[in-house]
């Protein structure tokens, strides 16, 4: 029987490294609109609704920034905003601040990508009503590459004041750069126990694996490569992303299924962490 993450499971807070703290703190509260939750030494905590933190920044001296796309790790994180019209409201603050904006329609979901100073790449999307997503007959996710409809955006948040992100802003999705796919996948799916929205891998190179029936919680990718190598210590990038169980128990049963399979899972006084092929580090907690 294959075994399922509970339908409840989701995203919780990402951690970056960065080589410069204080540019980084203006351009996540100035660009993209979070709030500082705690800022101490070299690590800023930034949050939407002043009690939970959804990123964590550490400075890192003598920081080097890998060329893109040759190394595992983050291609980027996903910030998901709950409708529309912040969608737009996102799209005139980052017109405004000047920044580079890529941009795609996937029919699920509208999004915005860029790239914060180190980097570390970024979308900011709203995800469509999930009855009008399209799903195959194996129960796969039809997704799109389609222009954005940016004069709809803009017109749709034209008599709106952006003050930041709203407060029920979530993580959505992370998207890694792996070495393997069928690793990812024996790792993901097989033992984790995602299930497959959209299996792109001979077309694209990429899998997009999902809890709950959610186009995805995870893009995983071989764009950097088969075989990637994994980044230097003292590069930016991920340091990790959290998986967020619903409760005690379900975290345990996720923890004794990795350990019963050999993989470590280690404790400290964050919770429990585990590194999945490539290397790219995830945080195993239980939601509140």
């Amino acid at each position: 029987m294959a075994v399922k993450l509970h339908p409840s499971t989701r995203i919780g807070e990402v951690s970056l490294k960065v080589s410069d703290l204080q540019r980084s703190m203006s351009f996540y509260q100035e660009v993209i609109g979070f709030k500082v939750l705690t800022h101490k030494d070299n690590i800023a905590v930034f949050t939407v609704d002043g009690v939970q933190p959804l990123l964590i920044i550490e400075e890192l001296p003598n920081a080097v920034t890998p060329r893109e796309r040759t190394t595992t790790g983050l291609y980027h994180f996903a910030i998901l905003v709950p409708n529309r019209e912040q969608l737009g409201l996102s799209l005139r603050q980052l017109i405004k601040s000047g920044i580079h904006i890529g941009q795609s329609d996937h029919a699920v979901s509208e999004a915005l990508y860029i790239s914060d100073p180190d980097q570390n790449g970024i979308e900011i999307y709203a995800d469509r009503p999930r009855e009008e997503w399209r799903i195959d007959e194996e129960g796969h996710v039809k997704m799109t590459l389609d222009p954005i409809d940016w004069d709809g955006l803009l017109e749709v948040s034209k008599d709106l004041v952006w003050s930041g992100l709203p407060t029920d802003t979530v993580i959505g999705h992370v998207h890694l750069h792996v070495a393997d796919l069928q690793e990812a996948e024996a790792f993901y799916v097989d033992l984790l126990g995602f299930d497959m929205m959209l299996n792109g891998a001979k077309r694209m190179r990429a899998l997009f694996i999902s809890a709950g029936g959610y186009h995805h919680h995870l893009g995983l990718n071989t764009w950097a490569g088969e075989g990637a190598p994994r980044p230097p210590q003292h590069a930016t990038g991920l340091v990790y992303y959290t998986l967020l169980l619903p409760n005690e128990a379900e975290l345990t049963t996720v923890i004794d299924r990795l350990r019963t399979a050999g993989i470590a899972v280690n404790e400290d006084a964050n919770g429990w962490s585990v590194q999945d092929p490539s290397g790219n580090t995830i945080r195993l907690n239980a939601a509140g």
